[in-house]
């Protein structure tokens, strides 16, 4: 070799990105999102009835599922937006359009007050809802007897 090349060879500087520490870092948040995804819960925490014999419904936890809560102080949200039930018609009509199977699920607090569940459960019969899902919990005591998982009962 020539001593030109010598040179460059012996004083060079390496150009190229180590990607190592970088993807490294990137599989650590994925594990984290992953770890962390299923605990968010979808719309708003409520206390759910409890039930000895819930019918399961796995339809509820879709990501597209149209699902209406009734918290304890009987305010109604949709999804993760607070609504006032007398406009939960309109609303649900525009989230049902597009679609061909027309459930909502309700989970209300098993210490609402029931006018105010009848009072969703009709505005969303009024948005012409096909099947009303009522979210419920499995009892204490059906858990321990091993009765099976949390589910819902179905209204049609």
């Amino acid at each position: 070799m020539s001593d030109k090349k010598k040179k460059q060879a012996a004083g060079a500087t390496i150009a190229d990105i180590n990607v190592t520490p970088m993807v490294d870092v990137m599989l650590v948040l994925l594990i984290i999102f992953m770890v962390i995804t299923p605990m968010l819960s979808k719309g708003v925490s409520v206390d759910l009835a409890k039930t000895m014999n819930p019918i399961a419904m796995q339809n509820a936890d879709k990501e597209d599922a149209v699902l209406v809560a009734v918290t304890r102080d009987g305010r109604a949200w949709l999804g993760s937006s607070q609504v006032n039930p007398a406009d939960l018609p309109g609303k649900v009509k525009d989230l049902l359009s597009t679609r061909l199977d027309k459930t909502c699920y309700v989970k209300a607090d098993s210490r609402a007050r029931y006018e105010k569940v009848v009072d969703v459960v009709d505005n969303l019969r009024a948005a012409g809802v096909d099947n009303i899902g009522l979210l419920t919990d499995l009892d204490a005591k059906a858990r321990k007897a091993g009765a099976g998982e949390p589910a819902a009962a179905e209204a049609k």
